[in-house]
């Protein structure tokens, strides 16, 4: 399939209806303007949010629908008043590619927050009145404000995935001061997200115990990530062993699943951080109102943020847990990362297979 343009030099696989089934798509990206970086993409990360848009579970899907936004590449061109960067440099670009650069969030560098809302980086619409397209496409042209410096010898394909998985932890981790060595932290899911938290959390000294109903994963989360303890949470007496022993809990788990059990983990003043995205959050008030715990939510993060995680990820030497994959093994990625068959990322290698 193809959109209509004079120049469809965008090589790109898109979705064409709900089935969320991707096919080759060629599309024209807009002029290089003054403030814009044009950035060849060598790498994607697969989220799952873009099995979410692909199959239109949402109700606002626009087709023809390019997902993608964990995005790694090479500047290859770049406007007349950029300043932040040069022709080859490594460059990333997150879930949003604008913002109304206005409102006291944007002034805050908190973008994602902006008022009037930022501009998703696929199946947005843009200030223009366009659609936008993501990562799994050849190039993209984004204003610099919204592009982050990949530093030097981080490899791009490593880089993709902290632009979304990364920041959804290491932003509330950061902001609820999960920093703090020698503090414990609980992780609740150990996909895409967990294992960041957990990295994270070895990277600021905690002592990370994994919370999983999957007993397969103990080998993983102690012996590779590097967590000090996993408990299955379905077995009483392993829970009731950590009662009120963890200042923090990240919970990146989307399916339905209780509360108050892990609620009773927190220490008094404890904090418990939701990321993911259950049908529905319900917990008893005494949960939270005896032993005064805070209850906060999160998404991704600001610009600011981003370049810091960014930067904190290449001097500590972390990595996410990534699968390499070619365009052409997507529809197959994106049905396995829905049975949760993945450590922890599939990356797209979008320079040597989109062609």
């Amino acid at each position: 399939m193809s959109s209509e343009g004079v120049k469809d030099d965008c090589l790109a696989w898109a979705a064409g209806d709900p089935s969320g089934v991707l096919s080759p798509y060629k599309f024209s990206r807009r002029a290089l303007g003054k403030d814009d970086v044009s950035l060849k993409i060598t790498h994607c990360g697969v989220c799952y949010a873009d099995v979410i848009w692909s199959k239109n579970k949402h109700g606002d899907s626009r087709y023809p629908l390019v997902p993608g936004h964990e995005i790694a590449g090479i500047v290859k061109e770049i406007g007349s008043s950029v300043s932040n960067f040069k022709v080859g440099d490594h460059v990333g670009v997150g879930t949003y590619v604008n913002s109304c650069r206005e409102c006291e969030y944007c002034n805050d560098k908190e973008e994602v927050s902006c008022e009037k809302g930022s501009v998703f980086t696929f199946n947005g619409i843009d200030a223009d009145g366009s659609i936008t397209k993501g990562g799994y496409s050849s190039y993209i042209v984004v204003h610099e404000r919204y592009c982050f410096r990949i530093p030097d010898g981080y490899p791009l394909a490593s880089a993709a995935p902290l632009l979304c998985a990364g920041i959804t932890v290491y932003n509330p981790m950061m902001r609820h001061k999960m920093n703090q060595p020698g503090k414990s932290l609980g992780v609740i899911g150990l996909g895409g997200l967990g294992h960041m938290a957990v990295k994270f959390g070895k990277a600021f000294g905690l002592k990370v115990t994994v919370l999983s109903t999957s007993v397969s994963k103990k080998e993983e989360a102690l012996s590779v990530l590097g967590a000090d303890n996993f408990v299955i949470t379905s077995d009483q007496a392993q829970m009731k062993a950590l009662y009120k022993s963890l200042d923090f809990i990240i919970d990146t788990a989307s399916g339905d699943h209780p509360f108050d059990p892990y609620l009773s983990l927190l220490k008094t003043a404890g904090v418990f951080v939701l990321v993911g995205f259950p049908s529905e959050v319900k917990f008893s008030p005494a949960s939270l109102n005896i032993g005064m715990k805070t209850v906060a939510g999160s998404i991704t993060g600001g610009t600011r943020v981003i370049q810091e995680m960014l930067d904190f990820c290449a001097a500590n030497k972390i990595y996410p847990g990534i699968e390499v994959i070619p365009i052409q093994y997507i529809n197959e990625a994106l049905e396995r990362m829905i049975k949760n068959d993945v450590k922890y990322r599939f990356v797209i290698d979008i320079e040597n297979s989109l062609k």
